[in-house]
């Protein structure tokens, strides 16, 4: 890091400290008590925003990627302080990633139609007021993304964060209008309230200015918004399995699924939670795994303390179990293990609790399987019809083929780890909202965006 963590530490104490009330009379940008008051002030500044150029959305854009790297520390520790999940390390790098990968204005295309006739464009023109719902997972970096999304498209919007991570949240949204205002754009851009709570979020999904609500969290908030009678976005829960073949470079494979699944403990809705291994290579990955990639391989006995300690009765998860690192887990069931240790493995059949659900842990259950086609149908049926993400590793061509077309997910990673789909060791964009149940897929400007037809008859064709 850059600035020295203890340091880091004590500005994120002051900062949280301060923050015990936060509204427009404290200093704080797009903060406000009441939700509706919130909504208004978004509104009031969509009114700018809509009139705005192409280029003065992108220096408002360009601000706030700068912002982003000056307080991607802050904000990272904030996040983990807040939240209790995560890793500072990791999350600088994804805000950073956030920063200069999330598309702009222009991500923004003119389809046009010339011929006898006259002249035909397509333009992506901005829905208005967008409501958002951010998850506490990854809390600033969805803000960030989603805000600078919305704005290309011409848009405001009004969050409701996650309750965990409000703090994050309002620090970066003041940090997104004081972008707004630097670039000599409107104040308000990007809102929320001080206490968010399910009656603020039905109040924005219900609220008739707002005509596009956007869902990053689980099945429940995907759900609420999904049934609201509005468009909307739904980005929801995966359980990402790796698949591993006999073609495969298994040693790389092995340190690519440790990294993809131990990046910021898990907490990437893409991040590997179980791998498939066809049998003639299983053995060989698992030594791989414990051998060189820092997994602690789990007993009978430690796996069942495991599951009774990070899934509650109900069969919920325990929130004090995600995202935090293997560490800490084995710990919390009477292991001790080393600074080495990244990450908890163990071999079980797909039925097995701490591979069927999606823990958002650093937990690796491995399933042993006879043949490829019975990978892919394990694979299909850990996947649970998210058709969220999937990961591959294999030099079949032919199979990788067979793979993707069976798990049909918005992602899919080849011979890499999960992070690659995000831009970070790949080519292509990055988003934290990954709209598998409603189709758009990775999100950008174009998907908060609606298309316009705009036709002149008989003229304009210069032939």
């Amino acid at each position: 890091m850059s600035v020295d963590e203890s340091m880091i530490h004590d500005i994120v104490q002051k900062v949280m400290a301060n923050m015990q009330i936060a509204s427009p009379a404290s200093g704080m940008h797009g903060v406000f008590q009441d939700m509706n008051e919130a909504i208004k002030a978004s509104i009031e500044a969509q009114k700018v925003v809509r009139c705005m150029s192409l280029d003065q959305r992108e220096k408002i854009i360009s601000v706030i990627r700068r912002k982003t790297h000056e307080n991607a520390e802050i904000i990272a520790n904030m996040g983990v302080s807040e939240t209790g999940m995560g890793n500072v390390g990791d999350k600088i790098l994804k805000h950073k990633l956030t920063a200069d990968k999330t598309p702009g204005t222009e991500d923004l295309h003119t389809i046009a139609w010339s011929g006898d006739r006259g002249l035909t464009l397509v333009e992506m023109g901005p829905f208005g007021v967008i409501g958002a719902i951010t998850p506490a997972t990854n809390p600033s970096e969805t803000v960030i993304c989603n805000s600078i999304g919305m704005i290309a498209g011409g848009n405001t919007v009004v969050f409701n964060p996650h309750p965990n991570a409000k703090k994050t949240t309002i620090y970066t949204i003041n940090m997104i209008n004081e972008a707004s205002l630097e670039a000599g754009g409107p104040d308000n851009i990007a809102v929320t309230v001080e206490v968010p709570t399910m009656e603020t979020s039905s109040i924005m999904m219900k609220h008739p200015a707002i005509p596009l609500l956007v869902a990053t969290g689980g099945p429940g908030v995907v759900t609420a918004v999904l049934s609201s009678g509005k468009r909307a976005i739904g980005a929801g829960a995966g359980n990402p399995p790796a698949l591993v073949d006999e073609t495969a470079d298994v040693r790389k494979a092995a340190r690519d699924i440790v990294n993809g699944c131990t990046f910021d403990n898990n907490l990437p809705c893409i991040a590997e939670k179980e791998i498939v291994a066809l049998d003639g290579i299983a053995d060989e990955l698992m030594n791989y795994l414990i051998s060189e990639n820092g997994c602690y391989l789990a007993s009978r006995e430690i796996q069942d303390k495991l599951t009774a300690t990070v899934i509650t009765p109900k069969g919920a998860l325990n929130r004090k179990c995600v995202g935090r690192d293997a560490r800490t887990l084995l710990s919390m069931v009477g292991v001790e293990a080393g600074p080495e240790i990244r990450c908890i493995v163990f071999e079980g059949p797909k039925e097995h609790p701490l591979i069927a659900t999606e823990l958002m842990m650093p937990i690796l259950g491995v399933v042993r399987v006879k043949s490829f086609e019975e990978g892919v149908e394990t694979a299909v049926w850990l996947e649970h019809g998210n058709r969220h993400s999937a990961h591959i590793h294999s030099k079949n061509v032919d199979n990788i083929t067979t793979y993707a077309k069976a798990v049909d997910t918005a992602i899919l990673v080849k011979n890499g780890p999960s992070y690659a789909a995000l831009g970070f060791g790949g080519e292509g964009y990055c988003t934290f909202t990954i709209a598998s149940r409603t189709g758009e897929g990775l999100t950008s400007a174009q998907s908060f965006t609606k298309r316009r037809r705009c036709t002149m008859s008989d003229s304009l064709c210069i032939r």
